[in-house]
């Protein structure tokens, strides 16, 4: 079976974070580089969202288990240089973060207030206001800030800039 690296890409598009299940590994940008050899041996290269991520083991084998069924040979390699960036999430990606309850990042990684000590400024995903603020710089998970909207009343997470 001779496969291309387009059609792996679509097959990547199935696996989901397991962290956060709306979000595909191609929504979040972690899928750095795939490669194909023989017809249909394939080199996935992934990049964790942070170092620590508890998520990667159970992300490799769900590329494999995807791609495996398919008759398709797969290798998956761990790339922490360049580190990931919330700027490799797609717009799509950040539109399905915020229809399922948790603020995305911000445009751009560069946040000078963060040098004063300054929290961001955080549109709530339930109602849309920004009359918002930080509760803990630690929520869910380490990738997310814990929030609440002064309008609605609602807790919510955000999505940190990494």
């Amino acid at each position: 079976m001779q496969i291309t690296t387009a059609q792996v890409h679509k097959m990547l598009e199935e696996v989901a974070d397991p962290e956060i299940p709306v979000l595909t590994i191609a929504d979040l940008g972690i899928v750095r580089d795939v490669a194909v050899t023989n017809g249909n041996e394939v080199r996935v290269v992934i990049t964790p969202t942070y170092s620590g991520c508890p998520a990667m083991n159970t992300i490799e084998k769900e590329i494999k288990e995807v791609l495996e069924q398919t008759g398709i040979s797969v290798a998956v390699e761990t790339q922490l240089s360049p580190p990931w960036t919330t700027d490799w999430m797609s717009e799509n990606g950040k539109r399905k973060l915020e229809a399922y309850g948790i603020a995305p990042p911000q445009s751009g990684t560069v946040n000078k207030r963060t040098l004063f000590g300054a929290p961001p400024e955080v549109r709530c995903p339930h109602c849309k206001s920004e009359n918002t603020q930080m509760i803990s710089q630690f929520g869910s998970t380490a990738c997310k800030a814990l929030y609440k909207c002064n309008d609605c009343l609602e807790p919510f997470d955000y999505f940190k800039c990494l």
